[in-house]
């Protein structure tokens, strides 16, 4: 995976996280009667991804930053599909421990690639110049998806958002074309 294939993975991933996080609280409301269990999710995520995050780190340093962000991508889609169907908080509270388990994967394995390809002279320039990116595209799917609630269901944005999760999985593994031999 190359640096440039990370930008655009990141970016696609947050734009698809954007679409759906700030509208997902609506979802989240409708399900449950009591801002406790809307604690009570985001608590289990928090929580979930605590608890993962030593086990990842060693996952990433034997698996690879690539096939983790690709997990963390298709498993995002494949619950992204779920979540209009979850009409029990039990269900929200159960798709946000799996949500945790992922959130882990994907913040752990970013920050291990920004490690891995980041100058250690440049290494604050770089990662500014990088959040640039994942910021305007996560700017931009907040503003366009306002527009697309007020038109579709909030299910619909969780399958649009589904969708680039799955694309930003197929991306991220593409295999990275060698450089031409010199000729000497």
């Amino acid at each position: 995976m190359n640096y440039k294939r990370f930008i655009v993975y990141q970016g696609t991933i947050v734009m698809a996280s954007s679409i759906i996080f700030p509208f997902y609280i609506l979802m989240l409301r409708n399900v449950g009667n009591s801002y406790s269990q809307f604690g009570w999710a985001y608590g289990l995520f928090a929580l979930t991804a605590a608890i993962c995050y030593p086990l990842i780190g060693k996952i990433a340093d034997k698996a690879g930053d690539q096939v983790l962000l690709s997990v963390y991508s298709w498993g995002m889609a494949l619950l992204l599909l779920v979540f209009p169907l979850a009409n029990e908080i039990w269900h929200v509270y159960l798709l946000q421990i799996f949500m945790g388990v992922l959130g882990a994967v994907q913040k752990n394995s970013e920050k291990t690639v920004l490690a891995r390809h980041v100058l250690k002279e440049s290494a604050g320039k770089e990662i500014g110049n990088y959040h640039i990116w994942t910021s305007i595209a996560a700017a931009a799917a907040v503003i366009a998806t306002g527009y697309l609630v007020d038109f579709f269901t909030i299910s619909s944005i969780f399958y649009i958002a589904s969708a680039l999760f799955a694309w930003s999985g197929f991306s991220i593994m593409k295999k990275d074309k060698p450089l031409p031999e010199l000729q000497a």
